[in-house]
Order: C-alpha cells, then structure tokens, then sequence
C-alpha cells in the first residue's frame, strides 16, 4: 500500500491497518464544499445519485372544526412538515394536504348550537374557540329527545344542500381554515391544499356503489355493510362501510377511499402517505386492503406513518385545548427564562425570538425519539439551556452568528485553511462530513432523531472548537482560518434545525 495525496501515512498495529488522511486536504474539501453548495450541501451527495425523484403526497395536521385540536395534531402538524421539508430538499415534487374533519352528525349537532347560542362577532373573531364552546354548550342537550331531532333535521338539511343551512356551515368551515392559516404560519408549517370529509360525500356514494358492483359489500341481519378482509373469507377481518339507515360514516371509510381514488387520479403520485397516530394503524390498514380488493395496484404505494402518544402536555390554565394554547405557553416561559437569565443581551424583537426558541424546543423533545415511541411531555426539560434541547440548538447558532459579526463578515475565498490541524478542528471537519449519511438515514426510515442527534453533536464538537480555537487575538490568516470553520458549522446547524422545521435565531 503506497501513500499519496489522500493518504498520508499507513500503519499497522495488531489485526488492523491504519490510515492517517492528509489533512490539509480534509480542510480544503470539506470547507469549499459546506460554503459552495450552502444549502444544499450533503443533498448534492452521491448517495442520493441512483435515489429516483418521486410525487408525494403527504397528509397531515387534521384537526376536526369544533372540537378540540389536542396534541396528537401537533405531532402530526410537525412529523409531516418534516418529512415533506426532506422530500423538497432531496428534490421530490410534494403536495401537502390538511384533510379536515368538517362533515358528519357533529355538524348538526353545532349548527342547532350556534342557532341557540352563536355569535356572529365572536364566529368572526375567533372562530376556533367559539365553536368549541358553542359545541360543548350544546353538547349538554345533546340527549334530549328536541335536540336529537333538531339536529338530525339540520344535517339532514346540510346534505341536501338547503341554501341557509349550507351557507352557515361554509362560514364555519371558512373561518375556522382562515384561524388555521394564521396559527400554521407561526409554526412555519403551510399547505397546498385544504380538503375535507364534505369534499367526498357524494363520491362515497359511488365508492359504495363501486363494492357493491365488484360484489365486495356484504349485508349483515341489521343491515350494516361490511367489507370482508380475512384471506378465507370467513368475516374473521372485516371493515364496516355503512351504516344500517344507509349513511356512510367517517370510519366505514367510504369517505376515506373516495379521498384516496379522487387524489390518486388528480395527483398521479408515487406515494401517498398519512401522519397519524398509531391508534388509527388498524383503520389505514382496512383502508388499503379494501383499495387492493378494489383492483387498485397503487394501493402498494400508500403509507402509514405513525406516531407514539405525548403525555402531560398541559398549559398553566390547565388542559390544552388549542395548537395556540400551546404556542403561546411555549413563547411566554421563553421569555420568561430570558428574562431571568444574565447572559441574555437586549434583543430588537424578544418576542419573536422567544416564540423561535419555544417552537425549537418543543420540535426537539418531539423528534428525540423513535417517532413510533409515547413520551412523557415536560416544559422544564423542554425549555433548559443546557443538556440535549432546542434551547441549545438555538443558542449554538446564536453564538456562532454573532462569532462572525464580530470578526468580519466578508467573502470567505482564498481563505488558507490549512492552518486548521489541532484535533478540535479535525473533530468538527469529520463531523461535517457525515451530514449525508444522516440525511440518507432519514429519508430512508422518515426518523427525524437521526438529524437531531447528529445536530447535538455538531454543535457540541462547535463548542469545544470555539473554546480551543480562539479567533479573537489570531494571526490574521488564522482567524480567516478559523473563522471559515466555525461558519461552515453555523451554516451546515441550520441547514439541519431548517429541515427539522425550526428557524434558527440569530441573538439570544
């Protein structure tokens, strides 16, 4: 074995060969790279050279108008930003779907609701809530035999599309999405496009009829339709479609695969998938079986991705019932620990960079996991500044932006690194070059705790450089030196905390 422009020494010890790497060379190659590609280095990668660009539609979020939006939504919301931020960057074409619950009995029961107690000025204002409570109020009655028929006649109205009634749901539904837009918008989170069960009610008819054509739809005595899925057709699995008053409701499907036909022939993907959690497995699985009975090949390429239940998310007012409870929490005890905290300088906006942090850490104890895994939810774990958080995250690219402001900003060309050769440097320069292989690892099982362990110890190996490897009273090509690492660092973290759905701060 001869050493040459790579390698340049070779050794051997008990049962292994060992390679010393030029480096000057590793210096050279990895730093023109991080801050040519920017971006979109590690993506340019030839690991993903032989990986096909596909269509994808993901959905993902969908939270039911009127009820609740409870924490399994905001797992969903920022699991499926994720995955779609990954795709775009590995250059697939994506559609982001919010898929809403917005049709059914509930509908009715709200609309009898918001006759008896709505208000037009707090629909406007914000509609979220005052349906809520509108619903919960008339929840109360819900058992009441005049209710029950009220609210039977309502729906009953909505599906025949009475003009009054209909018009009344579409401000429901109108402003709900428009609150919605608002709130995703402060998590960084935007969809292609919003649909909903009311989308597919007359298609589920003609789902129905499709089974019952195909003689796939079974009667039972009381006049349910099923759908039998077990291999010896035995009913030992079977899927309800129908209700026995010839309804289709919401978990017999229908609806469900009329969504999934429409979308196939709109969109043509190659994958469709949905991020829900995983009390609804068993429900996508029937969902696909049916498909692939239908005669639907395509049913192959759907995919379930789902996720582990949080527990203890709670708000200082108690039980979380809306995405804003949260984000608001989130923003309000960052700003409060920035307050308390010595080393915080005096921002131009603390507010949005206390909602900045608060959204990063609750991203980050979200993504630590195995995504299929249920956690244990705690703001003070979430939101410490030292240990493995999001806090941490931020304030490493905080202190690594503000490192260049400080010592010069200017074009990093002709930069001579090969100055960089202590072991801290080297550490991080190693570092920088896995960056691939993780992408390459997430895209591959959609996990996101790779990136978020591999961002924990890029800012660590960061740290323990910026404390080796002083900038501040360096010959003037050392400090270029350096300064050129620390930036490559800064700018691969936030590549990194970007894909993962976080906006990295530049002060805190």
């Amino acid at each position: 074995l001869k050493c040459d422009a790579v390698v340049n020494e070779i050794s051997t010890g008990p049962g292994t060969v060992n390679f010393t790497i030029n480096r000057e060379l590793l210096a050279k190659t990895v730093l023109q790279q991080v801050l040519k590609d920017g971006s979109e280095y590690g993506i340019k990668s030839e690991l993903f050279s032989t990986v096909p660009r596909q269509k994808a539609v993901i959905e993902f979020s969908s939270p039911n108008i009127a009820k609740k939006f409870h924490i399994g939504h905001l797992r969903s919301t920022i699991i499926g930003n994720f995955i779609a931020n990954l795709k775009v960057a590995l250059g697939h074409q994506v559609t982001r779907i919010n898929y809403l619950g917005d049709w059914g009995m509930q509908f009715g029961l709200l609309g009898v609701g918001f006759q008896q107690f709505g208000n037009e000025e707090k629909l406007k204002s914000s509609p979220l809530q005052h349906l809520f409570e509108v619903y919960v109020q008339i929840n109360k009655a819900a058992d009441d035999e005049n209710t029950k028929k009220l609210a039977k006649d309502f729906f009953r109205k909505l599906e025949e599309h009475d003009e009054q009634t209909l018009s009344l749901w579409k401000q429901f539904r109108s402003f709900s999405i428009e609150e919605y837009i608002r709130i995703y918008k402060r998590l960084g989170v935007h969809f292609d496009e919003y649909s909903g069960e009311s989308f597919y009610q007359e298609k589920s008819q003609e789902v129905l009829k499709m089974l019952e054509d195909k003689g796939l739809l079974q009667k039972t005595m009381k006049g349910t339709g099923i759908v039998d899925l077990s291999e010896k057709k035995d009913l030992s699995s079977f899927s309800t479609v129908m209700r026995s008053d010839g309804t289709s409701l919401y978990i017999t499907r229908s609806v469900n695969l009329a969504a999934a036909i429409d979308r196939m022939n709109k969109h043509n993907c190659d994958i469709m998938m949905y991020v829900t959690d995983k009390s609804q497995s068993n429900h996508f699985r029937h969902l696909f079986q049916i498909l692939k009975l239908m005669g639907y090949d395509w049913a192959e390429r759907c995919q379930h991705v789902s996720f582990g239940l949080v527990q203890g998310m709670k708000t200082r007012r108690g039980e979380v019932l809306f995405l804003e409870d949260v984000l608001d929490e989130a923003r309000s005890r960052m700003l409060q620990n920035m307050a308390s905290a010595k080393t915080t300088k005096e921002l131009e906006n603390p507010v949005e960079t206390a909602e900045k942090i608060g959204l990063a850490a609750l991203i980050i104890q979200d993504f630590q996991g195995l995504l299929s895994s249920d956690y244990q939810f705690s703001w003070d774990r979430a939101l410490q500044s030292r240990g493995d958080t999001g806090v941490f995250l931020q304030y490493t690219h905080a202190r690594l932006y503000s490192l260049e402001q400080m010592h010069g900003n200017g074009q990093m060309t002709d930069v001579d690194v090969a100055s960089l050769q202590e072991p801290e440097a080297i550490s991080v320069l190693q570092h920088l070059l896995r960056y691939d292989e993780v992408l390459y690892r997430s895209s591959q099982d959609l996990q996101p705790k790779h990136l978020v362990s591999y961002l924990f110890t890029l800012s660590h190996v960061a740290a323990t450089a910026h404390r080796a490897l002083p900038v501040k009273g360096s010959t003037p090509a050392l400090a270029q030196a350096r300064l050129c690492l620390f930036r490559a660092a800064r700018s691969v973290l936030a590549n990194g905390m970007k894909l993962l759905g976080i906006t990295p701060v530049t002060q805190m």
